[in-house]
């Protein structure tokens, strides 16, 4: 059922989601215009999407995460527009809290494909710190050239783990995780995990620090080296544990 609107939502309409079983991306329905989210309502956040990844940046991000008002802020700080959902639960499994559409990053010129995914509040604060500080930085040290596009292949998705008919539900089914295909350059080059992770050189070598420094930065990262549902895209999932997976 869907739970009452907290006071943050209040622009945000009900709206239907995609049902268990449909196609692997289910971006969030069609909303109408707003106005662009005000700055931060705590202040002007603590600059952490701007903060060069290192061994802390994980425990910075499940720090901020952990209360709405600060990861909102630090969306807003950095000129993210992130516009919130009301809080869902269909009593399957699938259900978000705090999850919102993440629209426009005023801070990269990198678009997102398809656009505006559906993310909890926490999953969309690690995909900002991911794309400024892992993704941009290594394609511009690698290629010498900006990405303009990152081609995401899944975010919220009523769904089992792996797609699977039985079984336990997956990260995806609570906005927590990101499933990425690769990026496209403003050269025209189009780098993907399916073509180029064992293609060698320096499209390999670029996907493989992707998935390495997003370690840093999620609880669970899954590549082609997982096993074969994973050949064409890494799997990044925000930490909900006190465990972490790097394969």
């Amino acid at each position: 059922m869907v739970r009452g609107l907290r006071p943050w939502a209040t622009l945000a309409g009900l709206v239907l989601l995609v049902a268990c079983g449909g196609p692997r991306y289910a971006p969030g329905p069609t909303q109408p215009t707003r106005p662009t989210p005000p700055t931060s309502p705590t202040g002007q956040g603590t600059g952490l999407i701007n903060q060069r990844v290192d061994d802390r940046t994980i425990d910075r991000i499940t720090v901020a995460a952990g209360d709405y008002q600060q990861c909102y802020g630090e969306l807003a700080a950095a000129r993210v527009e992130f516009s919130p959902m009301p809080d869902r639960d269909d009593g399957t499994g699938c259900a978000y809290v705090d999850a919102g559409m993440v629209t426009v990053d005023w801070g990269t010129v990198a678009r997102l494909s398809p656009e505006r995914p559906l993310l909890s509040c926490p999953a969309a604060l690690a995909m900002s710190v991911w794309r400024r500080q892992v993704v941009e930085p290594a394609a511009r040290d690698i290629f010498g050239s900006d990405v303009v596009q990152i081609d995401l292949m899944g975010a919220y998705s009523c769904r089992n783990v792996n797609g699977a008919a039985t079984g336990r539900r997956s990260a995806h089914a609570r906005a927590n995780a990101l499933d990425f295909g690769g990026v496209r350059l403003r050269n025209g080059r189009r780098i993907t995990v399916l073509d180029g992770w064992s293609a060698g050189g320096d499209e390999a070598r670029f996907l493989r620090r992707v998935r390495d420094e997003s370690c840093r930065i999620y609880g669970t990262v899954l590549s082609p080296e997982y096993n074969a549902a994973h050949r064409d895209h890494l799997h990044l999932e925000i930490r909900e544990a006190t465990w972490t997976m790097c394969r």
